[in-house]
């Protein structure tokens, strides 16, 4: 290994354990002082036992079967060696249920502590485009896999790292063992070999946890196949396209293409180090052994004592070396979780500039004025949108259209605050967008996203989560479903609305996309109920059959009244009713105006409105121009 991969790898694991010794405290101070005393504690018992033990057999030996207890050659036996011994074990199984409880209880509290950085740095700090990001998707996997599968939490590696007291106090109280009842230098060369050997097995698990994250996408890709095949939305077109076979065949190459590299990097790992610390611990640890039995020899009277005692003692330091169940296993996985919330946060912080930039508070009304606004993909080769310049009046509704690909959604991410903009502005009654407080100009904001959420939760709950402080507002939750058309089925549901949207719940039942889509609409209208000032829909007819979108565009002035509102669209009979269009082509805006004067111009617009509105007519009748 090279001086440079040797400094690298210490220098992780130094930030491992700095990162690692800042996260326990925030489990407390008092618990995690309170379970290492418990875990040295622990740790010196089996010391104590050896040392009472030896002596014991020395009593023994001399003959002093007598009651009276103390030191050989005082006289007294060794039942009073034995008792102390007998409470040192008794003490040692006793003690590990207080342990386990204390030990979990800081990985509860460090889990916690992780779960709430995880999700502000998710849900608050983080951008949009950084969420969606490869790199950032990786690490927000690693991190999940870890909670999932529970004991292979940041919590866990803590819990992990104070084990490891226990550890190194019966090593330090062996090597005095042998020091007392040897020589110093057998007792230093059974601490070198001891930390010598557990120096390989930590070295040899850091290397391979390095190899394990650096398989992170490998591993993504596994679970996704393999949710895919055994999850219940993807098995009717698994079974109906016939791709079963294919499916095994595609997940065997993915198992292959994740397993056998590791399986590489884990022979390397531990196979010529392996052999290279037995070999030392092999040599060290007989002369050691070699020693002992010399010193036991030379020392007459007490020398049985002398040998039980240091032998115990240097075979605890030899045993050193070895695998820790306790620890080794939560320490290497959990920091890895840990490097991957560590790594997610520094992807979603804001720069420097945003950082100390103050919050401004959101205007309570005004326009919303872009200009030359562009955003391009980091790494993108061509800006999604190029120089956009849009005005939205207040209390107006303004429709953006386009084919796939024009840039509308991007457009939506950016007025939302999801994204931000490479170049450009955006400004709420002056005030730029970026100085606002998110959180704040979100709450005005009454959004429907073409890929909305379908939450397995009650019908109440879902038109309530628009305004979730009003769940209780049960007219206002039956207003916004019958606005949208829905208030057959919530007079049909057999527990109202309180009836789960999901049959896996019981008394549950399913929608249709199309209803969906309609209880998307009505979260939103539940939001401008509550306050939300500005209603932006991204695609809000790309679920309903042609009766459904003909209604919707019919009654789109109802249901936008008193708002500003946006709508997206790629259908243009969707949009006619808005006071101002706007055609984006390739990132940029081409053209504008109401829908008589985008008809009589002749252009784009134009053209697609006639071959839609053909198509349209077609199914429901003529279309209105």
């Amino acid at each position: 290994m090279t001086n440079s991969r040797r400094a690298e790898r210490g220098a992780d694991r130094l930030l491992a354990t700095r990162q690692l010794l800042a996260l326990l405290r925030r489990a407390g101070t008092l618990l995690v002082a309170g379970t290492a005393a418990l875990h040295a504690l622990v740790g010196l018992l089996p010391v104590v036992f050896a040392l009472c033990v030896g002596f014991a057999l020395q009593a023994v030996r001399d003959g002093r079967f007598g009651d009276g207890g103390g030191l050989p050659g005082d006289g007294g036996g060794p039942s009073g060696w034995l008792a102390v011994a007998l409470v040192a074990f008794v003490g040692q199984q006793a003690l590990a249920p207080f342990q386990v409880s204390l030990s979990q209880a800081v990985a509860q509290r460090v889990d916690g502590a992780c779960v709430a950085r995880l999700l502000r740095s998710s849900f608050v700090d983080a951008r949009a485009e950084v969420v969606e990001s490869e790199r950032a998707t990786d690490q927000l996997s690693e991190a999940n896999l870890a909670f999932d599968s529970l004991g292979l939490t940041p919590g866990a590696a803590a819990e992990g790292a104070l084990a490891l007291i226990a550890r190194y106090a019966r090593l330090a109280g062996s090597v005095a063992l042998v020091a007392y009842a040897c020589t110093w230098w057998a007792a230093l060369g059974a601490l070198a070999v001891a930390l010598i050997t557990r120096r390989g097995q930590t070295g040899a698990f850091h290397t391979y946890g390095r190899l394990f994250r650096r398989l992170a996408p490998q591993r993504r890709r596994m679970a996704y196949l393999r949710e895919l095949a055994t999850s219940a939305g993807a098995a009717k077109e698994v079974r109906t396209l016939g791709l079963t076979e294919w499916l095994d065949n595609r997940y065997q190459q993915e198992v292959r293409g994740y397993l056998d590299p590791l399986w590489r990097g884990r022979r390397a790992v531990y196979g010529p180090p392996f052999l290279r610390y037995s070999a030392l611990g092999l040599l060290v640890g007989g002369a050691v052994l070699t020693a002992v039995a010399a010193a036991g020899a030379d020392a007459g009277g007490t020398g049985t004592a002398r040998f039980a005692i240091a032998l115990q003692a240097a075979v605890m330091c030899l045993r050193f070396g070895s695998y820790f169940p306790e620890s080794d296993t939560k320490l290497q996985y959990g920091r890895q979780a840990l490097a991957a919330i560590v790594e997610f946060e520094r992807l979603s912080a804001a720069t420097p500039a945003e950082a100390a930039r103050p919050a401004v508070a959101c205007p309570p009304s005004g326009d919303l004025d872009v200009r030359s606004l562009c955003f391009r993909y980091d790494g993108g080769a061509a800006p999604v949108l190029d120089g956009v310049d849009l005005v939205l009046r207040e209390g107006s509704s303004t429709a953006v259209v386009g084919l796939n690909g024009a840039g509308k959604t991007t457009l939506v991410k950016l007025l939302t605050g999801l994204y931000r903009p490479t170049s450009g502005t955006l400004r709420y009654n002056g005030v730029d967008l970026g100085t606002l407080d998110a959180a704040h100009w979100q709450r005005r904001l009454a959004v429907t996203f073409q890929d909305f959420v379908r939450y397995d939760l009650t019908l109440r709950e879902n038109v309530a989560l628009g305004s979730i402080e009003h769940l209780d507002d049960l007219d206002g939750i039956r207003e916004s479903l019958e606005r949208v058309g829905l208030g057959e089925l919530l007079a049909a549901l057999p527990d109202g609305p309180d009836t789960p949207l999901s049959r896996r719940a019981p008394g549950g039942t399913e929608l249709s996309g199309g209803q969906w889509q309609r209880l998307a609409l009505a979260r939103s209208l539940f939001a401008v109920r509550h306050g939300a000032s500005f209603l932006i829909l991204d695609e809000p007819t790309a679920q309903l059959d042609a009766r459904g979108e003909a209604e919707f565009f019919e009654s789109f002035l109802d249901l936008t009244k008193g708002v500003t509102s946006l709508v997206i669209s790629h259908r243009f009979s969707t949009v006619r009713r808005c006071e101002q269009i706007v055609v984006l082509d390739a990132g940029r805006i081409s053209e504008r105006g109401s829908h008589r004067e985008l008809l009589a111009r002749g252009g784009t617009y134009a053209d697609l409105f006639t071959v839609q509105a053909k198509r349209f007519a077609a199914r429901t009748g003529p279309v209105e121009r």
